[in-house]
């Protein structure tokens, strides 16, 4: 039979491409404001030795630097999302490599300005505070000030601002690699079909019925990462380095104190997650030793671990048909929210379709002016597509709201919130539809799919984690990550998430080369956290009333008003105490159990 060929991005029909005119109507707009944005980069030196004289000078200043960065955002967004479309496409490589090095020349001009505000001495930026001028930005220099003991001289900024591109290497070279250059062949499914191995058919290939597909696709996808091992063994390397340099540069205790200060989040919020999954590790082999006794088989493999457990139980959901599932799921957010996200997703926020040299994967992009993007590859076979969606759109929605709410400034929330609302919604989807299984066979359908998300979302994040730490403490002891030190730690964590029973082959522990997520350190915690808070939120808005949605709402409006710790408080859940975490294991544990009893 025929390979199937994946179309073009110029053979992909328009009505399943986003509409970027929201940020620009086409690529000549684009380069017009470009050239009026970087011409105001000179506009930082009329400010450049003024900022302590006086609170009207700082203020001008930060105006300034407030409505550059508005402007930087929609560039910036434009030209990536250009590039995602086709990471093979020269044109809009070179539009992002623009933008890019004129943000970097943009973070050398303004270097001066966090040393300058700095140096003002306390009792006078205190008094300043309560100026009616910096009213805006009080929040803004108060999480300014935190930095004081961890900011340079201004010499010394201007040569880390002049190097971020350069810093940037290993991630780009990752990207390249990645999604542009890695091929993986065709692998035969169960229907006899030449299927094309993609980042985005590996899922569903992993998901087939038949092992003989699973293990082929499997084994065939790993041989790509094992011819290029070295290299991405360097590029990893080079990204911890980097994030490494940079702690020690701001004399940070280490990249991990680094990482989690910009949010106020301590340390024992990250090594109190670890402990917690750690200590519920054997439901989770417990439910691999399940799966393996579901799908009879004498050892469990990796690749056994997302084919559905109810075999003949398929699931078909076109986009349109994703679409109103998800916004009848989300239906206990309210009217505003779900029309509004069913507009977008039936209109052009969303790049639908895998194309050739399309990124991988799944994100939103929002931004203060622009509509909240979502980039998907979907496949409408894959129900895990659907929660993607799901979650795709909590992002979105949680943008649209920020953005109608706060101020520029205080809009951009962080990432450990930003995961809650993602999560949450995956949540609900997932509980309207076990509320409406009509059989056993569809309830155990439903709870292993919900089983596998805390799995991959909780334990395995959490495991990714704790990757994230050792490979950084050993830099920061001076050890190099060769491939075979990286592939000893990753082995060693994979025995203890794993569990004794589980046949761990040696390809798994390349895994490690392949999660992008790695170059962008300690990011993947908060998925754990995230979905840890999204359970005790869901509970909270199912089981309670108005005030309790009304919560939870004003929490998506938040932005980056408060920190994330408090974000999260007044919507309900206390994220530095532990019950958060060991109520969502518990919870998994419940499942697990309900399964046992169905299978």
């Amino acid at each position: 039979m025929s390979a199937q060929r994946l179309p073009l991005r110029s053979e992909v029909d328009p009505a399943d491409c986003w509409d970027l005119a929201s940020l620009f109507p086409s690529d000549e707009a684009w380069e017009q404001e470009f050239s009026r944005w970087e011409a105001q980069i000179d506009g930082y030196r009329r400010f450049q030795g003024k900022l302590a004289k006086s609170v009207r000078q700082l203020a001008r200043a930060l105006a300034f630097d407030n409505e550059f960065e508005r402007t930087a955002e929609r560039l910036g967004t434009y030209a990536y999302l250009k590039t995602a479309e086709d990471t093979t496409n020269s044109t809009y490589q070179r539009m992002q490599g623009r933008f890019q090095n004129a943000s970097t020349r943009a973070a050398a001009a303004a270097s001066f300005m966090r040393p300058e505000i700095l140096a003002v001495p306390d009792e006078t930026m205190r008094a300043w505070l309560e100026s009616r001028e910096l009213a805006p930005y009080r929040l803004q220099l108060e999480r300014l000030l935190r930095y004081k003991p961890h900011t340079l001289s201004e010499p010394e900024e201007r040569l880390l601002a002049q190097q971020s591109e350069v810093a940037e290497t290993a991630r780009q070279v990752f990207r390249q690699l990645h999604n542009a250059d890695l091929t993986f062949g065709t692998v035969t499914d169960e229907r006899g079909r030449r299927v094309p191995l993609t980042h985005a058919s590996f899922s569903l290939l992993l998901q087939s019925p038949e092992r003989r597909v699973r293990e082929a696709a499997f084994r065939q996808y790993y041989q790509q990462f094992a011819a290029h091992r070295h290299t991405l063994a360097a590029t990893l390397h080079g990204s911890v380095q980097r994030d490494v340099f940079y702690a020690q540069a701001r004399r940070y205790p280490s990249a991990l104190h680094a990482a989690l200060f910009p949010d106020q989040v301590p340390v024992t919020v990250y090594d109190n997650l670890i402990a917690a999954v750690r200590g519920a590790l054997d439901s989770l082999h417990r439910y691999y030793d399940l799966r393996r006794r579901a799908l009879k088989l004498r050892q469990i493999h990796h690749y056994d671990t997302y084919v559905p457990l109810v075999p003949g139980l398929r699931t078909y959901y076109p986009w349109d048909k994703a679409v109103e599932l998800v916004v009848a799921a989300l239906a206990p957010l309210g009217s505003e929210y779900t029309s509004t996200l069913r507009q977008g997703l039936l209109a052009r926020w969303c790049d639908r379709y895998e194309n050739v040299g399309k990124q991988s994967g799944a994100f939103s992009a929002g931004t203060y002016d622009g509509a909240p993007y979502i980039l998907m590859n979907y496949q409408p076979r894959v129900l895990d597509h659907v929660f993607t969606l799901a979650h795709e759109a909590g992002h979105s929605m949680h943008s649209w709201y920020s953005a109608r709410s706060q101020p520029f400034q205080y809009y951009d929330y962080s990432i450990f919130v930003a995961e809650v609302a993602s999560t949450f919604n995956e949540q609900l989807l997932g509980r309207y539809l076990l509320q409406r299984a009509t059989t056993d066979r569809q309830r155990a359908y439903l709870i292993t799919r919900e089983i596998d998300d805390i799995r991959a979302t909780i334990f395995r994040q959490t495991m990714f984690a704790e990757f994230e730490r050792q490979i950084h403490a050993l830099v920061e002891q001076h050890e190099p990550l060769t491939i075979e030190r990286l592939r000893s730690v990753y082995r060693e964590l994979l025995e203890a998430y794993f569990g004794p029973r589980f046949t761990l082959d040696e390809e798994l522990e390349l895994e490690c080369l392949r999660i992008p997520h790695f170059y962008r350190a300690f990011y993947v915690y908060k998925y754990a956290t995230g979905m840890s808070a999204a359970i005790a939120l869901v509970n909270r808005v199912l089981e309670g009333g108005q005030a309790e949605l009304d919560a939870y709402l004003g929490f998506l409006r938040g932005g980056s008003s408060r920190d994330p710790l408090d974000l999260l408080r007044d919507a309900g859940v206390d994220m530095e105490r532990p019950e958060p975490v060991q109520a969502a294991l518990e919870y998994f544990d419940r499942r697990v159990n309900e399964l046992a009893q169905l299978l």
